[in-house]
């Protein structure tokens, strides 16, 4: 059965594409993209309080803040790694005798991300949190599928993950790069308010010969141009202008 959602706002950060207009230009990443350290300014937060948050948090956050400054919506956090990066360093800590910093502590869990995004929001609303490995965005949308037919108010779905400490190197299958994107959804039926786009995913198990990356997709978003491929055995399809 397809997957149909309207997209009525969207957000995304990568440190070479920090807004709409240069995801436009997007181009596949490179081992130097992997490698680029910069973060969100994420001024919307108190300084004193987002210098505790990794750098994963801030790209969640800001891609959040851009897509629903509103701020008063169900939400899905999804990521595949969570706060690996955060946890190792715990872990070395540990290894060296050394004390843990509570902070550090405290934002080491999977979601990390949607309970700082509550309290710097002050949204109340539910919160679920998806990590299914490489197909961890495809599902986080069958989530929000399931929400959307329970309740058809808009859901704000985030997706964000950071590439894995060197320690991981071997296990990776694929080049990861830092980027973060939410998308506020609502079903196809569902005439809130004028959509950015619309959005159709068909379960299919069978591989094609035009796999899509999320920058792909973000580049569309960006541009307004219709797009179709294969996302995690699944086909996309983002349309405009319907």
């Amino acid at each position: 059965m397809p997957l149909a959602f309207n997209i009525l706002s969207w957000g995304a950060w990568s440190p070479a594409y920090q807004d709409s207009t240069a995801w436009t230009q997007w181009h596949k990443a490179t081992t130097t993209d992997a490698l680029d350290e910069r973060a969100p300014a994420l001024s919307q937060v108190p300084s004193m309080q987002r210098r505790r948050f990794s750098r994963l948090t801030k790209m969640m956050l800001h891609a959040a803040l851009t897509a629903a400054p509103d701020s008063h919506y169900r939400t899905i956090f999804a990521s595949r790694h969570g706060e690996l990066n955060r946890t190792i360093v715990l872990l070395e800590n540990v290894l060296a005798q050394q004390p843990l910093s509570p902070t550090g502590f405290s934002q080491s869990v999977h979601n990390t991300a949607s309970g700082l995004y509550g309290i710097v929001a002050k949204n109340t609303q539910p919160s679920t949190s998806i990590a299914a490995g490489s197909e961890t965005l495809a599902q986080a949308m069958y989530e929000a599928y399931a929400q959307l037919q329970v309740s058809e108010q808009p859901l704000l779905l985030v997706y964000g993950d950071d590439p894995v400490p060197p320690i991981y190197d071997q296990y990776t299958d694929e080049l990861e790069y830092p980027l973060a994107l939410a998308f506020l959804l609502s079903r196809r039926d569902t005439a809130i308010s004028a959509p950015v786009a619309q959005l159709t995913i068909v379960p299919q198990a069978a591989a094609t010969d035009n796999p899509l990356c999320y920058g792909q997709l973000l580049q569309a978003l960006a541009s307004g141009n219709d797009l179709h491929g294969e996302i995690a055995h699944q086909q996309w399809l983002l349309e405009h202008g319907r």
